[in-house]
């Protein structure tokens, strides 16, 4: 019960300490970050398993940051409650294109095939990985289940 209750004090006191705190972000140096995720999601490579939703998102995320940061602003000249907006804006697009660029890193293996002993290279990305790993178990399941004839 008290560590739910200091749980709750810490989560009561985060926007006043963000308010107190400077983000990490500065005006000069968001215009430069921002140019290299925009042609990071334009090359096709970098983040190429962002949906188009997620993309969207991003654009809109970056968008609202630079408009609070209009005119050369710094996040310590925001309000408290815009510092907080900022904040948790850019964790948000922190947190998709972390997890696209995760998603879209490629990986290759070398495996013999099977009756050879000659290996081949076989390159994917994580993401195309993770789905047929779960095509090839959902496949695994169907060949597993027995259908029993009805009898009358």
């Amino acid at each position: 019960m008290f560590k739910m209750f200091v749980l709750l004090i810490a989560l009561a006191a985060a926007p006043i300490a963000l308010a107190e705190n400077s983000v990490s972000v500065d005006a000069g140096d968001f215009a430069a970050q921002r140019a290299k995720i925009e042609k990071d999601l334009a090359d096709g490579k970098t983040y190429a398993e962002l949906s188009s939703a997620e993309r969207s998102d991003v654009r809109a995320s970056l968008d609202r940051m630079a408009s609070m940061l209009e005119g050369g602003k710094t996040p310590d000249e925001l309000s408290a409650d815009r510092k907080v907006e900022l904040y948790n804006v850019q964790e948000r697009t922190n947190m998709l294109l972390t997890q696209g660029a995760a998603d879209s890193r490629l990986v290759c293996t070398r495996e013999a095939r099977t009756g050879s002993r000659r290996e081949i290279t076989t390159c994917m990305t994580v993401a195309e990985r993770n789905r047929r790993r779960t095509a090839d178990q959902d496949t695994m399941q169907k060949a597993q289940r027995i259908t029993l004839p009805v009898r009358n």
